[in-house]
């Protein structure tokens, strides 16, 4: 069985991992209305790529209220 010549030191071992740290993902703005939201993701409001993807709570209530 191979056999290391000399342990790695705790100091080589964390420059090492350094290298792994995580890159945040950049935010968009939503463009109808303007609030940051992730990437390929549905903001708060209901839209996604322009279109509305679903009703908020808010909205739901105005309909039951109208009808």
């Amino acid at each position: 069985m191979p056999m290391q010549k000399s342990k790695r030191s705790r100091m080589r071992r964390g420059h090492g991992r350094s290298q792994f740290f995580l890159v945040p993902a950049g935010w968009t703005t939503c463009p109808e209305t303007g609030e940051a939201v992730p990437p390929h993701r549905v903001s708060s409001s209901g839209w996604y790529k322009g279109k509305k993807i679903f009703k908020t709570k808010e909205e739901k209530k105005a309909e039951a209220q109208e009808a």
